[in-house]
C-alpha cells in the first residue's frame, strides 16, 4: 500500500474512532439513561458525571483514548515515510472532529475537550500536562471548567508553538484542534464575558 493510500485510510480511521459516542454508550448500558436528556444534554464524561462519577470519568477516559489510540498507530505506521507529518496531523483532526460531529449521531456530539487532550497528549506531552494544570487550578479558583477548558487549551497550543515551531504540520494540528475548541465553547465565552457563566462542570 502506497503512503498515500495508507495515510487516507488511517484518516478515516481516526474519524471513525473519535466518532464512537462513548458516553451515550456507556450511560445506557451502565446507568440505563440518555445523557442526552440529563443536565447540558452533552454526550461528554463531565455531563454522564453528573449522573454517576465513575461511568462519567469512565467515559473521559475513553474520550481520550479515542484520539490517543489512532495516534500512536499513526505514527507506527508512517514512521519514515514522506510526509508523514501531514498524515498524522489528518489522523489527529480527523478523530477530534470525530467526537464533535459523530456520523452516528447526525454529525452531532460533543465540546471535544477531553479528545483534544487525547491529542495534545500524543503530540506535546508536556504542553498537555501544562493544560491540564491550568484547568484544575481555573476551575478550583472559579468553579467554571469552561474558562479552564479555554485557557487550558490556548496553553497547549502556545506550548507547541513555543517548543516545535509553526513550520511543523503538527503545530497546525494542535492549532486547528484548539481554534475549534473555542469555536465550539462559543456560547460558553458569550456567557463568560457577560457574567452568566454557570460554575460547574461543563465538557
Amino acid at each position: 500500500m502506497s503512503t498515500n493510500a495508507l495515510g487516507a485510510l488511517l484518516v478515516v480511521i481516526g474519524y471513525l474512532s473519535g466518532s464512537i459516542p462513548f458516553g451515550l454508550v456507556l450511560s445506557r448500558v451502565f446507568l440505563g439513561i440518555d445523557v442526552r436528556k440529563v443536565g447540558s444534554g452533552n454526550i461528554g464524561g463531565t455531563n454522564v458525571a453528573r449522573v454517576n462519577k465513575k461511568v462519567g470519568v469512565a467515559t473521559i477516559v475513553l474520550d481520550i483514548l479515542k484520539a490517543v489510540v489512532p495516534l500512536l498507530v499513526a505514527q507506527r505506521l508512517l514512521a519514515g515515510a514522506p510526509h508523514s507529518d501531514l498524515w498524522i496531523m489528518g489522523v489527529a483532526v480527523a478523530a477530534f472532529l470525530g467526537h464533535c460531529y459523530t456520523i452516528w449521531l447526525r454529525l452531532k456530539g460533543g465540546k471535544g475537550v477531553a479528545s483534544a487532550f487525547g491529542v495534545y497528549l500524543v503530540l506535546a506531552p508536556w504542553a498537555a500536562i501544562a493544560g491540564v494544570l491550568t484547568w484544575a487550578g481555573t476551575y478550583l479558583v472559579t468553579r467554571m471548567s469552561s474558562l479552564g477548558s479555554l485557557l487550558g487549551t490556548l496553553v497547549c497550543v502556545l506550548g507547541m508553538v513555543f517548543t516545535r515551531g509553526l513550520g511543523n504540520p503538527l503545530t497546525w494540528s494542535v492549532i486547528v484542534v484548539g481554534a475549534l475548541i473555542f469555536w465550539r465553547h462559543r456560547e460558553n465565552i458569550r456567557r463568560i464575558v457577560s457574567g452568566e457563566e454557570r460554575k460547574r462542570m461543563r465538557v
